[in-house]
């Protein structure tokens, strides 16, 4: 069920916000009214209501036998917040040269609540790819963009995260030496991926701050273990740190 809470809503807004909850249920996987009216606790007849007014406006697509899916609208919607980014403009470069130099896989992403976002990607000319995606989520703690979004937070929020992400089922490594590795990896201004977060996945991944010093994005090199090892990934750590000290300047910051 939805966390929304119409009582602390005025009338007015009540109506847009189950609409955005009826979204939030389609894009979590709600096929019909009747999945819809589950996830978010509101009536099938309001549900039915707000899903039909969301088809003709292009923001959900309906189709008879698979039912509610995301609409169009919602992908131009997209594409314009991706293009007006400061951070994903002033990275674009940046990536595009890690990945000419690695050949590896390039991702930005952002912290959105207890996940993490992907901004953007360039994929690897390696004949193994990395499966991800622009908009895709992934856990905090087994990612290395994700560690190194949460650099600067406290060790009881790391323990938070990591309680998080353990009750999902999103970390495989003990709590004890997640935080020796996280310590270790503030002391270090970077953070690896060791095949935490899928099989024969590794990578290295370096904060990007804004002119205030907050950690407002990150960036990573992936790759497999077929073609990189943890000597090539503390390789890699001076080159990740160059470029994203290059785009923190771009938008005010610095790395420290």
């Amino acid at each position: 069920m939805t966390n929304s809470t119409d009582s602390t809503r005025t009338p007015a807004s009540q109506t847009l916000f189950r609409g955005l909850d009826v979204v939030d249920a389609v894009a979590a996987g709600a096929l019909t009214v009747q999945d819809i009216a589950d996830r978010t606790g509101l009536a099938f007849s309001t549900t039915h209501r707000l899903a039909s007014a969301l088809v003709q406006a292009r923001y959900l697509q309906f189709e008879p036998r698979r039912g509610y899916r995301l609409g169009p609208r919602l992908l131009e919607l997209g594409f314009a917040a991706y293009r007006d980014s400061d951070v994903t403009r002033s990275a674009r470069a940046g990536m595009e040269q890690l990945a000419e130099q690695t050949k590896d896989t390039i991702h930005l992403a952002q912290l959105d609540g207890d996940e993490i976002i992907y901004l953007d990607k360039i994929g690897g000319q390696r004949p193994i790819s990395v499966n991800s995606r622009i908009g895709g989520r992934k856990p905090v703690c087994s990612t290395g963009v994700g560690k190194a979004l949460i650099l600067d937070e406290d060790e009881d929020k790391w323990r938070a995260r990591y309680a998080y992400d353990a009750e999902r089922g999103n970390v495989r490594v003990p709590l004890d030496t997640w935080l020796a590795a996280m310590r270790s990896y503030a002391a270090g201004g970077y953070t690896f991926d060791l095949e935490e977060d899928a099989p024969s996945i590794c990578c290295v991944a370096v904060p990007i701050r804004d002119v205030s010093g907050q950690t407002v994005a990150a960036i990573s090199v992936t790759g497999t273990t077929d073609y990189t090892d943890e000597a090539q990934l503390r390789a890699l750590i001076p080159v990740v740190r160059r470029v994203a000290q290059t785009i923190s300047e771009k938008i005010g910051g610095r790395l420290g």
